[in-house]
């Protein structure tokens, strides 16, 4: 369940600069922790604590108490390398490699994580509060992303130089970029510069 306030996750840009990335869904949202290949150097999964942080900036609704083994991680950066190579796929009109679909499968019929009401009438978790009900969780939200309305729109930012996959869920569906405060401001600034370049060059 998304958060009510501010949905996204906090990012950091190379020049060190913090901005939103809101890519739209749960497993789009574990995404930004690292990916296979090239994508290596940006890991952050390296132990427990960084698999419960990363649950803790997430959209699920309120922070699940985990108990989060090494396993665990490594079975998280395995789903995490499918669900890139998937939603890539997707996003780019191919068809998903059976391996990685069966990933995705194999982590969604475990028992995710299960809300309750509390006494206090707030929302809880129940019980599966441990890694594999988490990634349970994530595979689960991957499959109805890509077998529900939105499935067609699973799309990586424009920017040339990055790779951020979300979903556009805007009316138009007309959505290009990671976040309009970092991608989408830095093309609106390189498209002001080549415009004042020409005018110079013309006048």
């Amino acid at each position: 369940m998304a958060s009510p306030a501010a949905p996204g996750i906090l990012m950091r840009a190379h020049s060190g600069a913090t901005y939103r990335f809101d890519p739209g869904a749960l497993c789009l949202e574990l995404l930004t922790t690292g990916g296979p290949g090239a994508f290596r150097r940006y890991e952050t999964l390296h132990a427990p604590e960084d698999l419960a942080a990363w649950a803790g900036r997430s959209r699920l609704t309120p922070t699940p108490v985990l108990e989060v083994s090494a396993a665990d991680v490594a079975h998280a950066r395995r789903l995490r390398d499918a669900l890139f190579r998937v939603t890539t796929a997707r996003a780019e009109g191919g068809s998903a490699a059976p391996a990685d679909l069966g990933t995705v499968n194999e982590a969604a019929a475990r028992p995710p994580l299960v809300p309750a009401v509390g006494p206090d009438g707030e929302r809880r978790w129940a019980r599966g509060c441990d890694g594999p009900g988490l990634l349970s969780t994530v595979a689960r939200d991957a499959v109805e992303l890509l077998t529900g309305p939105f499935a067609h729109r699973v799309r990586v930012c424009a920017s040339d130089n990055c790779h951020l996959i979300y979903v556009d869920t805007s009316r138009p569906g007309r959505r290009r970029w990671c976040s309009m405060e970092h991608c989408g401001n830095l093309h609106k600034v390189r498209t002001l510069r080549a415009r004042r370049a020409a005018d110079k060059r013309d006048g």
